[in-house]
């Protein structure tokens, strides 16, 4: 048969199929997301996260360490407080639990990248992420405190901020406040285009950040929505934010894709505490090949046009890249 064009022929051998890959990645694009709390000597497994623990501060250097170890540079860490209040103070404390595990993780590993999740929602009593006026959450008045929140991480020893609380103007907030503070190089990654998802349930599991009352979706997005996902990520391009990300990752590769077309900073894809917690149960059931399906998951939120990517699999993935399983 006299064909012309034979896409065959760059799939016969496996070094070629490599040479001509179109969507690579490498372990420096992965982010790992840790769960820090109060006490001592503690490493709880977190019960729908299979293989995922909850970190005290004298306990977090094991897993920073192993980390590093398999190549993955990055860690965004989360705060687990003893104690919360209506206003979330442990949030923006001095010696807040995740201010103290920055500075403990700048001092075992001071060669990682530390990001800082800036949200109210594990910190306050009414699991809500900003401060209420009755039953609604007063955006305005939160802005002050997701500020405070920032510059406290900053001061810590945080390297990038990642406001995950959607509300209106706080990546304007947090760009002004930490400019006054000194630090006017330090990066915001916004979480831009947050959906109100069915997929965060076992992180809210994980950190005890469920709504005491109602739901958040008066401030997360609802997830029919594709053009507001775009003027989301616009407004906070242009309140200063140097990373924008979608959120949730596994079912939202046509907003990665869009986003990623229509801005022209780096595009975060958070593949979060759901999609995790599904694989791993198929896995354990023996329906799936768990570790192919982690690698296929990657491999769609980098083809859709993401530059980071956060997930509980870093470390897995990581040994995949090494191995030539992916990349």
């Amino acid at each position: 048969m006299e064909l012309k064009n034979r896409p065959r022929r760059l799939r016969g051998n496996a070094v070629l199929r490599k040479m001509v890959r179109e969507t690579r990645v490498d372990k420096s694009a992965l982010v790992y997301p840790m769960f820090v709390m109060e006490g001592e000597n503690k490493k709880e497994e977190i019960p729908s996260m299979a293989g995922q623990h909850r970190y005290s501060v004298d306990r977090m250097e094991e897993k920073l360490v192993e980390l590093q170890d398999a190549g993955v540079s990055s860690v965004m860490l989360f705060g687990i407080p003893g104690e919360k209040d209506e206003m979330g103070s442990g949030a923006y404390a001095q010696d807040g639990i995740v201010q103290k595990a920055f500075r403990k993780a700048k001092e075992a590993c001071p060669g990682l990248y530390l990001i800082g999740d800036v949200c109210m929602c594990e910190y306050t009593s009414h699991g809500h992420c900003g401060i209420l006026c009755g039953q609604e959450v007063d955006n305005d008045k939160t802005l002050e405190y997701l500020a405070k929140t920032a510059l406290s991480q900053v001061q810590a020893g945080a390297d990038m901020v990642a406001p995950s609380d959607m509300m209106d103007g706080r990546v304007a907030a947090i760009r002004g406040m930490l400019d006054k503070n000194g630090y006017c190089n330090t990066p915001i990654m916004s979480y831009a285009v947050k959906f109100a998802s069915s997929f965060y349930g076992p992180f809210r599991d994980a950190a005890g950040s469920a709504p005491a009352f109602g739901d958040r979706k008066s401030y997360q997005m609802d997830f029919h929505n594709r053009r507001e996902a775009l003027k989301e990520a616009m407004l906070d391009v242009e309140e200063g934010a140097d990373i924008i990300m979608v959120k949730p990752a596994m079912a939202y590769g046509d907003l990665i894709r869009e986003v990623k077309g229509q801005t022209n900073i780096p595009v975060a894809s958070y593949s979060v505490s759901g999609e995790y917690a599904m694989v791993k149960a198929a896995a354990q059931a023996g329906f799936i090949d768990g570790d192919s399906i982690m690698c296929e998951m990657a491999v769609s939120a980098f083809r859709a046009g993401t530059d980071i990517y956060l997930t509980y699999f870093a470390q897995e993935l990581a040994k995949c890249i090494e191995e030539g399983r992916i990349g």
